[in-house]
This record gives C-alpha cells, structure tokens and sequence, in this order.
C-alpha cells in the first residue's frame, strides 16, 4: 500500500468506483422486517451495511431470541449477497454475559461467519466510553465491541477521510522523527481500532428517544472510512435513523428500515436537525422503492473509471 502511494497509484480496491453524485441524495425510510428489506433489494447494490441488530440481552421484548444465530444467519446470508465487491459490513454488539448459554451474542456470530461466511473479517474495533452503568459483581462495563467485514479483499477504505488532526505543537513534534511520513502527518494520524467517543446521555440535543441510539460521530466515522460519495448505505435495524442523517449530510444515498413504526418518529427528528445543513435530498416513502439509485441497472456494475480528490484519473496498477 505505501508503495502504491508513493507512486501515485490507488490501491485496486478504489479504482472500481466512482466518487461522484448527481444530483440529490435518495433515502428510502420504511417500516419492514429485516429479511424482506434484503430479498427486495438487487444483488451487488450495496456499498456499506450498518447493522446495529437486537443484542439479546433483554434490554426490551425485541432483544430476547432463543435462536439467535439461525435467525442471524438469514440476514448475514442476505448481506453477502446484496454487497458490492468493494462492499463492507459493520456489525454493533457485545460480549455480555447471557442468561443461558448458547443463546447468543456477537460472538457467536463471529463464530458462524467464520464457519459459513466467505467475508473476510477485517477489524474488531473497540468503542471505548467514560459514561455507563455502575456494577457491584464485575468489572463496570465501558466499550462495546464493532466488527468489520469486507465482501472482498477489495473493500473499500478511506483513510484519509477520518484522520485525526495533531495540534500545531505535536505536529512540529513529530516531524522531528525521519521515519515518519511528513505529508501523512500534515493529513493526521491513523484513529487506530479502539475509538474514544462517548455515549449519549440523557440530555444530549441528539436525542430522539430511542432507548439504544448510537452516537452520530460514531457513523459518522464509518460512513466517511468505509462509503464514498454516491454510494448507497444500508442500515435495516435503523433504529434511531442515524444512519440515514448521516448520510444525507455526507453525500451518501441511503436505506433505511425497522420493523418498530416508531422509527419514522425517531427519523423525522433528526430530518429537523439535517435540515439545519440545507442538505439537497430526497426521501422516498412506501413500498415502492425503485426510483432510488440502489435499483438502476448498473447498481450492481460499479464504474470502473476513478479519479482522486483533485479530479485526475488514476492509473490502474495491481496491488
């Protein structure tokens, strides 16, 4: 990959894709289960998959499943399929203790796709936070853990997009040391696999009242690493609707479902704090979801000319 770099040349993974939009963004915003949201959308559409699913762990009524891996494995099974080559897919959970063995958890799951999967696991980020629950009989519990799989080992990644800037002072720091990159520190540094972002608290202005809503800096972070503009992103536990405003305002289309109607309530608040961007979007309603860009012809036949953020073509050169 360095060498790539340092001749000018985009790694394979980036040169089947093309970062341009026309237009406004279109979001589909539905209440359906997550296996017909799947087995209505065409094959290869699909650039980034945000899967934040029930954890098992009693939180509410949804969150209690006696098979839950084989109910998993319908909706991972659907995710292979609906992914582009350079597709990803990130996976919320945790490890927690579970009231009766074998009744499943994100370990589990990491389990099966080993077994049965052919994605390729690429990270298990740590999302480290300092607000949480109390606990008196272990350890209070302070990260959850994200796994990240790519279709092919063509997936997507965008470094650049979530560097980490240094402060005048620890740049000039360490650009004392000639082993480091110049030009890459100017960008920032890598975040690394364990991400320091807190969760909301009850009072944060994010809030819509979903009882496990994710921080928007936390998406934020995957839509920007692992889609490009003009990609579709797909989240069908939406929950909160994060992803979707997340999309709008970084230039991504998107898809977004819940079995729970309360969804669209949680969604029309954060639409009333997008808005505040003056984003140019679309959302499509209903059952009808063919005008959205995921269902064109060449959905599943991504362009194969690239250009990098100057607008020059970039040759084509095997990794």
């Amino acid at each position: 990959m360095n060498l790539l770099r340092k001749n000018g040349v985009a790694h394979s993974s980036t040169r089947s894709v093309s970062t341009s939009t026309n237009g406004p963004t279109s979001h589909v915003i539905a209440v359906a289960d997550c296996l017909d949201t799947l087995r209505k959308l065409p094959t290869g559409s699909i650039q980034l998959v945000v899967c934040d699913p029930p954890y098992n762990i009693n939180v509410a009524a949804w969150d209690d499943m006696n098979q839950y891996v084989d109910w998993a494995s319908k909706w991972i099974r659907e995710v292979e399929r609906v992914l582009a080559p350079t597709g990803n897919f990130v996976i919320f959970g945790g490890l927690q203790y579970q009231g009766e063995a074998g009744s499943g958890d994100l370990l589990s799951l990491i389990s099966w796709m080993r077994q049965h999967s052919p994605m390729l696991l690429v990270n298990l980020i740590i999302w480290n936070y300092p607000n949480g629950m109390g606990a008196q009989r272990f350890f209070a519990n302070r990260h959850e853990e994200i796994v990240w799989f790519g279709k092919t080992p063509k997936y997507f990644f965008d470094l650049d997009a979530v560097r980490q800037k240094l402060s005048p002072e620890t740049l000039e720091l360490y650009k004392k040391d000639k082993r480091l990159n110049p030009e890459s520190l100017d960008k920032g540094i890598n975040p690394t696999n364990v991400w320091k972002i807190t969760r909301l608290n009850g009072n944060s202005k994010e809030r819509v009242g979903h009882p496990t809503q994710k921080p928007k800096a936390l998406i934020e972070r995957i839509v920007r690493s692992m889609s490009y503009e003009g990609s579709t992103v797909l989240d069908f536990f939406a929950g909160s609707g994060i992803t979707s405003r997340v999309a709008i305002e970084e230039g991504r289309h998107s898809i977004s479902t819940d079995i729970d109607p309360q969804m669209l309530k949680y969604f029309g608040q954060q639409i009333k704090q997008v808005e505040m961007f003056n984003r140019d979007y679309r959302l499509i309603k209903g059952n009808d979801w063919s005008s959205h860009p995921a269902f064109a012809p060449s959905a599943d036949a991504p362009s194969i000319e690239v250009r990098d953020r100057l607008g020059h073509q970039v040759p084509s050169l095997s990794p």
